[in-house]
């Protein structure tokens, strides 16, 4: 980052910052010559995209009015930068570019930007950009209170319960944050987490990816259902669709949610097929769901040394149907299988699970060892501390005591997140 030398006799109090964003010294010293003339503020330069996205709020700092964004050197990218700009904060996105490509000038409106200027930059033109911006002010787009997530469920097989931990960790997602929160089921050709919330869809996300051409944000919200918490769903087909939607379709319903939904909750079933989309970007959290089991996690393995070892912590290890009783190996003896430790266990409860299944009723509407356990889950992605709930009522929802049973503390619960001290019986790590 390197200051930009001001006019000093232009006064500092109620003018805009400026901050640059681009990989390119010539072309980023081109703008900043520009605004060299304008009656603007302080002016920062960022000589690289962001390595992370969620590193933005700190990049734009507390007083950043204006971000100027080059495309050209990498225009994918670029495009997840405005769109996080325009999530994260009240910064007004400009973008430039060598190329006057309406295409490209319309994908960057509807990731947020409010101008688009071709280079080579004239003075006169960004001042009026700037004087637009100025008169448009900070009602265009005020602080969010959140930034936008996304959050991906992949099961290390099929039969992990991926749909089951996906479908209510919506749930409470969009309860316990009470932002706009959407889940998408690529659980194709047949997913079924709308049956799982007991929910019955007119479309599904084949009406969004044959339509690719004319998805935006009208048109995806034509095809979502509501269901009783506030969690908007698009389902999967309930008939098998005719072909396989390529990655680019996919990619765009994925940049129209995220542009659209606070958190966007993505069922991905055991699909690796798509790991190229960009719903597995380093911007994701993903969660990779599997079971003690030797197959799972040999399976759980390959994957991460494979695809997700650079992840860090955004990549959670859900470890399902959890019971201590019955585990073949120790957590030291999985957690070496999976070459990283267990973030998140979700008890072994089958006859909540299956009752709630046949009565299409979610598990996150009542209480469970498995809803307790996805309900922490949520908040720790919403950013809220882990609240105990109240015996007889529902505490974290605020909803009034149903008559529903009292919140047990077995033993079994209590060691749910807590290693035991079994020896192991094999290498799991071990085709």
């Amino acid at each position: 980052m390197s200051p930009v030398p001001q006019n000093p006799d232009s006064p500092s109090r109620n003018q805009i910052s400026v901050l640059l964003i681009g990989p390119d010294e010539r072309r980023r010293r081109a703008v900043a010559d520009a605004l060299s003339g304008c009656p603007i503020g302080q002016i920062r330069e960022y000589s690289a995209y962001p390595a992370d996205l969620d590193d933005l709020p700190n990049m734009l700092g507390q007083q950043c009015d204006v971000v100027i964004v080059d495309l050209d050197a990498d225009p994918e990218y670029a495009l997840d930068v405005v769109e996080s700009i325009y999530a994260f904060g009240s910064a007004t996105v400009i973008v430039c570019s060598a190329e006057a490509n309406l295409e490209l000038a319309v994908r960057c409106m509807r990731a947020g930007a409010r101008e688009f200027l071709t280079l080579p930059l004239n003075p006169a033109t960004i001042a009026d950009a700037l004087a637009r911006i100025s008169i448009r002010g900070s009602s265009t787009h005020t602080a969010r209170k959140t930034a936008r997530k996304l959050f991906v469920f992949m099961g290390a097989k099929g039969g992990c319960g991926v749909t089951t931990i996906a479908a209510n960790f919506a749930v409470s997602l969009a309860q316990e944050s009470g932002q706009s929160t959407l889940l998408i089921d690529l659980g194709l050709p047949l997913g079924d987490a709308a049956l799982n919330l007991g929910m019955v869809t007119e479309y599904s996300t084949f009406n969004a990816l044959e339509n690719s051409s004319r998805l935006d944000a009208s048109f995806l919200s034509t095809l979502l259902a509501r269901h009783t918490s506030g969690l908007s769903v698009l389902a999967a087909p309930s008939e098998f669709p005719p072909n396989q939607p390529p990655v680019e379709t996919l990619d765009k319903l994925l940049t129209v949610a995220r542009q659209n939904f606070d958190y966007v909750v993505i069922d991905a079933g055991s699909r690796m097929e798509l790991k190229d989309a960009r719903f597995f970007d380093e911007s994701a959290i993903l969660y990779l769901v599997t079971q003690v089991g030797v197959t799972e996690l040999r399976n759980s393995n390959r994957m991460i040394g494979q695809f997700f070892a650079s992840r860090g912590p955004k990549l959670q290890i859900v470890i399902n149907r959890y019971m201590q009783q019955t585990l073949l190996f120790d957590d030291k003896a999985i957690e070496k299988a999976l070459t990283r430790a267990i973030d998140w266990r979700v008890p072994d409860d089958y006859a909540t699970a299956r009752r709630t299944q046949n009565a299409a009723t979610p598990l996150a509407m009542e209480d469970s060892p498995i809803s307790r356990a996805i309900r922490r889950m949520a908040r720790k992605a919403c950013g809220l501390p882990e609240v105990e709930a109240k015996k007889g009522g529902f505490g974290l929802f605020g909803w009034a005591s149903r008559g529903l049973n009292k919140m047990k503390t077995s033993d079994a619960e209590e060691d749910d997140s807590r290693s035991i001290g079994s020896s192991p019986i094999m290498d799991p790590t071990k085709p």
